[in-house]
């Protein structure tokens, strides 16, 4: 079906970050996968070496906010010849579209993953609508007159 436009509420966040971070050419903190499932928008973010009470979810104005805390293991004064493990503080942001029920948003955290399902909120979801099918027997037209005519009509 041509014209179409299909519900899609990580859009604006994939232009822009696609944008922001096109010459960027280090590894992502926490990159994700983000698909629906059923009645679900399923964002898994990989968190590895991040210790479950270091991370942070919260959701505002449209936008999912994961931060988390890596700290390095090495011990202190180490000299490194090769640090590709980042650590410190992480943040990532999705800006959700209406439609999602941030009211009702899950997560849970193992084996590093961290996966939060957003559930598409009722209004969202498409409903049959019924149709009257009237007959021209059944019709019945039905006049009035607002209750201010109504009592102007009858103090005169």
């Amino acid at each position: 079906m041509t014209g179409m436009l299909r519900f899609d509420p990580f859009r604006d966040f994939d232009r822009l970050a696609g944008e922001v971070l096109s010459g960027q050419r280090t590894p992502r903190p926490m990159p994700m996968d983000v698909y629906r499932h059923g009645e679900h928008y399923v964002v898994e973010l990989d968190c590895p070496g991040i210790d479950a009470d270091s991370l942070d979810l919260t959701a505002e104005n449209n936008t999912l906010t994961v931060s988390a805390t890596r700290r390095s293991r090495a011990p202190e004064g180490t000299k490194f010849l090769i640090a590709e493990r980042s650590s410190g503080s992480f943040n990532r942001q999705l800006v959700l579209g209406d439609g999602l029920d941030l009211d009702a948003v899950d997560a849970s955290y193992r084996d590093g993953v961290l996966t939060v399902t957003i559930p598409i909120a009722a209004q969202a979801k498409p409903r049959r609508i019924s149709i009257g099918r009237g007959e021209d027997d059944g019709h019945q037209v039905i006049t009035g007159e607002s209750r201010e005519r109504q009592l102007a009509g009858s103090s005169a």
